[in-house]
């Protein structure tokens, strides 16, 4: 069925094709010489040398062989009439015959009128083209694009510098004919219909024209159900609105489905096409094309009766129209292959013509361009000391400021200033410093429109009009006594006169203006250019250079763009994009990037093509210790209950994951792997039936296909996880639910394969029998690895390279990876051009250079280093180049950047293979690793290339020398295929970098016990690979280190016992002080004692604590507190245990210590190190396998959430792989599946609530019965449940410990 559109489609791309090849007047022969019949009188120039016309053919010899003119500058031109509009496609220049005089570069003009000149571009820009070497040879150059015109002008740029401007010219084309109709603005053309209707399902609409203002209908076409198409300009650009649905939305009052283009109120010729095929439309303008579709449902445009052309008459009312019509000329108007105007021509009877003239009559406007911002302005004179004034002239502009008038008024009237502030027309007079009249009006008058404005000054009272028409506001009136001065400066003033004679507070003004009045008499501007009326500087004269930089639209990703007369800005505010274009995304490209970066596990936006078309996606980013899991959620997570569907009417459900497909398959394709999980519980509810049966449920993935095999097995197999495991509970069946039970049972498994992925729709048939029933559960997106990050290849022959397809990055291109290198130089990458290259290197050992042309020349970016870049470590380079900059960007040194020019070529057109680690010359070649090259957000796999070329391997070890150090706290870097993981096995903390405390709370009597293998030798050294787990101290040495919270004291923290009654221990005193108590032997007891603060404040604090044989030092938080020898002989034996909190054990502890231990420590303890060992850490993760004993209760939390907090807050910490939740799903949806058993199952729970209230009061009242008893009777004080009172009260053990000995005071 889809066929008949596309060949519809092609069929009308073909017809269109032929008749624009037709139009073009047989391009192929268009090539005659058409100066060289011209009479002397064609010829026109600036100045002339002999003063008067010379010709000036090609091959010229006679008189002065050619033209120069009298003097030789910038304003110079020599101009000729071809007699008619003709088409010229190519151009010849020779010097001056028998002279040193020949132009070395120049630029073209055309005109239909001989006024109101449009320069000659290619690429948008102004195009320059190459003269002569000499005075004889004859240069040659064909247009790129052909012109229609019967004026041509040669604008002198560069000459020979020995000599003078001199030329002989010839102009190549043929004849040019085309039916031609003049609107006035009134008139219009009817087309009707041989029937009632013309319902079309394809259309091909064609047309040039030329307007003379900025508003009017070109044609239009409506039915009575409600169809129509209108292509009417708005404010010089074309609205298209086009309706196929029948609906009754009128033109008044519905958008236009597109609008295109830009200032084509310029009185040039513009062209049109309209490609239709059903809701498909094709809509451009001059060069610029938007592909649209329509909305509705219908494919058919149908209109009664007749189209209209210039305007929208109103039935039954001649000469009366809905808008305002088209004033200007149209040519060459084909509405589906009729010749509209060649009919009205003919006076066909399907034609009404309505005033419309047959050829194009256009009024002799003289535009200015005032080009520079600080030197431009035109003089005129007035009439002096007339009482009153009355200036008028139109103005269009990009720029928001700019002075437009000044004219120093006589008899002391002061000085009139008319002038642009903010896009706001301000028209002041002021005398001396002050101001006497004041007047405001418009808004966002640097609109590129034309606007008109109109000072009168008569009887004491000026009056400023702005845009007089019917919707301009009202006219602002002032009282003021002026009279006219002799001298009108506009635009700007000359740097030689003074503020009295020209004033002009802000900068000159750019933009065009036309029509200038003065005491109500046109003023002749050809006269200004000819010398003999007024004064100018830095104008272009008969003609308005306005461009617009804003279309097409370089801002990309949706950036809004503004402008002024010489360049564009973009706005990149909510588009999650930045850069001088929008260009760079401001996100990341996986989850492994943002893991890079030392992020930790969160929700993240990913952006996986970068500075590509797709947008950021919202993911999780599960960062764990050896993988990194990136989680897309979909809109349904619940475990959902289906009943009542049959084959018939089957249960649909789709999934929304918030992101386009396309987003998503990128995420996918960039994934090593990728998962969901997929549950589907039944009773009576058969899922996938045989293998060769039509399947019960399926599921669609990406390319909207319908899979039938469920998680946990390969493709193409009709079967669930259970079948591949013969586990099934039927083995004639190979999915739980197939086997069709009475009793609830489930098939759950992971759908792996990526081709296939996401999930996007599952279908359900089979739950309408009796008691059938199913539920079911898709989970979310997950993948891991990222395929490009760590893609990387190594260079061992400064000949080898890998080769890619051309890299396309006409306006923006950006180029980033990693490097490392211990070479001297080497380029990175190239690629070649005809003329255009762009290339990376590393020049010298400091220095990265990029090297780009794209057709002005190279421009060289550096970047240096102040440190070695042949370092043999990682390094990263972003190149960047846009219409706006260019940039380099090495690591983290400042950006190198420069300005792009607003002018030339702009495009950057490379046509060679794409060289990486070489040149196409094979020099220069790079030797060393290259890792994640991306180009434009595309990434290069240059694993799988490096596998077919010589000279390059796959991979490059050697990341844990670069990156080591975001492994934290004594984690070790370990070396994978693709990147690192950071092992904590040796570290307290745990994580991907090893910066996650690992921490507990103690309540009264909790005890965390680590036992030493023994015999365990004095002199044994330390393995650093060795467990965390089972590694026993170095007795020559303590490394302690840990950080508490508490508010209890006195507490003992740490005790260290040895064999032989030796210790350590670590206890908070009766006044927080911190003691650090060492018995080295019977005979030696070392006390310290850190009283700089009460430590038992609810505060976290670090202690370190490390002994080197004789040397001990203490740091508390981060500060060194204490340096201490001990004596030669001072050492542990063998060391027995490590205690955490409370000891058990009869040790006969030293009496303080046992003080201390009365109640152990209450409070928070996290990453406690000792040596090599984290006992806490292998008693909350290793408890079953460690040599560790936990007594009482012991509580994972985090200490720093713990801090000046409420203690009941704080709640036990989770890990989870999936940030969404899980239900459990072995007994779905309870209350629907087993009625009987709820029934039951509630009166259960009634009986055990009663019974627990019941112990609940039998407790609180013992409980109160026992605090009665211990107010008497206070033998040994136990620490209450209630963590929060040992956080709110101080403990009171005046009774139990007494203060401690204070031996060494800190």
């Amino acid at each position: 069925m889809d066929s008949v559109p596309q060949l519809t489609g092609v069929l009308t791309l073909l017809f269109s094709g032929l008749w624009h090849l037709g139009l073009t007047a047989t391009n192929y022969n268009c090539d005659d010489p058409l100066a060289s019949l011209l009479s002397p009188m064609a010829f026109s120039s600036s100045s002339d040398l002999t003063g008067t016309h010379s010709p000036a053919q090609l091959n010229w010899r006679v008189g002065t062989g050619g033209w120069s003119p009298a003097d030789s500058n910038a304003q110079q031109w020599l101009q000729m009439d071809l007699g008619n509009r003709v088409e010229i496609t190519a151009v010849a220049t020779q010097g001056r015959y028998g002279s040193s005089d020949w132009v070395t570069s120049y630029s073209l003009m055309f005109s239909d009128t001989g006024r109101n000149w449009k320069q000659y571009k290619q690429e948008d820009s102004i195009w320059t083209f190459a003269g002569n070497m000499n005075a004889d040879s004859v240069v040659h150059h064909k247009l790129l694009h052909s012109v229609r015109a019967r004026f041509i002008r040669f604008v002198p740029l560069q000459w020979n510098p020995t000599g003078k401007i001199g030329m002989r010219v010839e102009v190549y084309g043929c004849s040019y004919k085309s039916d031609v109709a003049d609107f006035d603005g009134r008139s219009s053309l009817l087309y009707r219909f041989n029937q009632k209707l013309m319902s079309t399902l394809k259309d091909v609409i064609s047309l040039k024209f030329k307007s003379m203002q900025g508003d009017g209908v070109l044609f239009h076409g409506e039915g009575q159900r409600g169809d129509h198409i209108t292509l009417e300009l708005q404010k010089g650009r074309l609205a298209l609105h086009l309706n196929l649905d029948d609906s009754k939305a009128r033109l008044s009052s519905s958008p236009p489905l597109a609008t295109l283009g830009s200032l084509l109120d310029d009185q040039h010729w513009h062209s049109v096409l309209i490609e239709r095929v059903g809701k498909q439309v094709n809509f451009t303008v001059d060069k610029h094309t938007q592909h649209i579709r329509t909305k509705g449902e219908a494919d058919a445009l149908d209109i009664d009766y007749e189209l209209s052309f210039g305007g929208i008459p109103v039935p039954g009312k001649p000469g009366t129209f809905l808008k305002k019509n088209f004033h200007g000329c149209i040519e060459n108007l084909y509405y589906n292959g009729v010749n509209i105007i060649d009919l009205a021509k003919r006076r066909k009877h399907q034609i009404y013509t309505g005033n419309v003239t047959f050829s194009c009559s256009e009024p002799q406007i003289v535009p200015i361009t005032f080009v520079n911002s600080s030197s431009s302005y035109l003089l005129l004179p007035g009439t002096p000391q007339i009482d009153g004034l009355s200036v008028s002239f139109q103005f269009r502009t990009w720029n928001r400021d700019g002075l437009l008038l000044s004219t120093e008024l006589s008899e002391g009237s002061g000085t009139l200033l008319l002038s642009l502030e903010g896009g706001i027309l301000r028209l002041m007079i002021q005398k001396m410093t002050e101001r006497v009249a004041e007047i405001l009006t418009g808004s966002n008058l640097n609109d590129g429109l034309w606007h008109s404005v109109s000072i009168n000054a008569r009887r004491n009272r000026i009056t400023l009009t702005l845009d007089n028409d019917a919707s301009s506001p009202a006219q602002d009136t002032t009282w003021v006594q002026i009279y006219s001065g002799n001298s009108y400066y506009f635009g700007g003033c000359p740097d030689n006169l003074t503020d009295s004679q020209c004033l002009n507070p802000i900068k000159a003004f750019q933009g065009c203006m036309r029509l200038i009045f003065i005491d109500n008499q046109p003023k002749d501007l050809i006269s200004v250019q000819q010398g003999s009326l007024g004064n100018f500087s830095d104008l272009h004269i008969d003609l308005c250079s306005i461009k617009d930089r804003c279309l097409p639209n370089y801002c990309e990703h949706g950036g809004s763009c503004s402008q002024s007369w010489t360049t564009f800005h973009c706005n990149c505010s909510n588009t999650s994009y930045t850069g001088a274009t929008c260009h760079n995304s401001i996100y990341e490209q996986s989850c492994e990037v943002y893991r890079h970066q030392g992020n930790t596990a969160g929700f993240f936006y990913i952006d996986s093509d970068g500075s590509g078309p797709l947008g950021p996606l919202q993911v999780y980013c599960n960062i764990t210790e050896d993988k990194i899991w990136t989680s897309v959620q979909h809109n349904n997570t619940e475990l959902t209950h289906v009943q009542g569907t049959i084959p018939e009417k089957p249960y649909a459900m789709a999934l929304d994951y918030g992101g386009s497909m396309e987003q998503l398959e990128a995420m996918i394709d960039g994934s090593e792997h990728c998962e969901q999980e997929v549950a589907y519980h039944c009773r009576r509810s058969r899922l996938l039936n045989t293998p060769d049966g039509i399947p019960f449920t399926w599921w669609i993935g990406r390319s909207n296909e319908r899979h039938s095999y469920w998680g946990g097995s390969p493709p193409g197999v009709q079967q669930c996880e259970c079948g591949l495991d013969e586990s099934c509970l039927d083995i004639q069946h190979f999915c739980n639910c197939d086997a069709d039970k009475d009793e609830w049972t489930n098939d759950t498994g992971f759908l792996s394969f990526k081709e296939h992925l996401p999930v996007t729709q599952i279908v359900i048939t089979d739950t309408s029998r009796s008691n059938s029933e199913a539920a079911w559960r898709i989970g979310p997106l997950r993948c891991y690895g990222d395929r490009h990050f760590w893609n990387a290849v190594s260079f061992y022959t400064e000949a080898s390279y890998l080769h890619f397809p051309t890299f396309h990055a006409e306006f923006s291109a950006d180029i980033s990876f990693f490097f490392k290198t211990t070479a001297l130089s080497g380029v990175f990458l190239e690629n070649l051009g005809i003329k255009d290259f762009i290339r990376l290197e590393i020049s010298s050992p400091s220095e990265i250079t990029f090297a780009i042309d794209v057709g002005n020349g190279p421009v060289e970016l550096i970047v240096q280093s102040p440190s070695l870049l042949n370092d043999n470590q990682w390094h990263y380079v972003r190149a960047e180049r846009n219409l706006k900059e260019t940039s380099l960007q090495v690591d983290s040194l400042p950006k190198s950047t420069r300005e792009t020019s607003e002018e030339g070529h702009f495009r950057l057109q490379l046509n060679s293979q794409l060289f990486v680690g070489g040149t196409s010359s094979r020099q220069k070649g790079f030797l060393g690793c290259i890792r994640s090259l991306h180009l434009n957000g595309q990434k290069l796999d240059l694993e799988e290339r490096a596998k077919v070329a010589s000279g390059v391997r796959p991979g490059c070890p050697g990341h844990c020398s670069s990156y080591g150090s975001i492994c934290h706290n004594g984690g070790k870097c370990v070396e994978k295929r693709s990147g690192y993981l950071c092992d904590c096995t040796n570290s307290p903390y745990e994580g991907p970098f090893c910066k996650k405390e690992v921490s507990a709370v103690f309540e009264a009597g909790t005890s965390v016990t680590y036992m030493f293998q023994e015999p365990y030798p004095v002199t044994k050294n330390i393995s650093f690979s060795s467990s965390a787990i089972y590694t026993d101290p170095a007795p020559s040495r303590e490394n302690i280190a840990f950080s508490f919270v508490t508010a209890q004291a006195p507490s003992l923290l740490l005790f260290i016992n040895s064999s032989s009654q030796d210790f350590l221990a670590v206890l908070l005193c009766k006044n927080g002080s911190l003691q650090v108590r060492y018995q080295l032997s019977k005979e030696e007891t070392h006390i310290f004692t850190i009283d700089v603060e009460n430590f038992a404040n609810r505060r976290m604090h670090h202690l370190k604590i490390n002994r080197e044989g004789r040397e001990l030092t203490v740091q508390m938080d981060q500060q060194l507190i204490l340096s201490y020898n001990f004596s030669p002989e001072a050492e542990f034996q063998v060391i027995r245990s490590l205690t955490l909190g409370k000891v058990t054990e009869t040790l006969g502890l030293d009496s303080e210590v046992a003080k201390a231990n009365a109640l152990g420590f209450v409070g928070c303890l996290s990453s406690v190190q000792y040596n090599h060992i984290s006992p806490l850490k292998a008693a909350l993760r290793h408890a079953t396998i460690a040599p560790v004993t936990v007594q009482g209760t012991l509580t994972e939390s985090s200490c720093s959430s713990m801090m000046d907090s409420d203690v009941n807050a704080v709640t036990t910490v989770h890990s989870s792989s999936d940030p969404f939740g899980k239900t459990d799903e072995r007994e779905p949806l309870t209350n629907a599946v087993r009625s009987d058993s709820a029934v039951i199952g509630g009166v259960i729970a009634v009986v055990i609530f009663i019974i627990f209230c019941i112990i609940g009061i039998m407790t609180r009242f013992l409980y109160q019965h026992k605090q009665s008893q211990r107010s008497s009777q206070m033998k040994e004080k136990e620490y209450p449940e209630n963590l929060d009172s040992s956080f709110r009260n101080d403990i009171d053990l005046q009774n139990t410990v007494s203060e401690c000995k204070r031996e060494y005071f800190i």
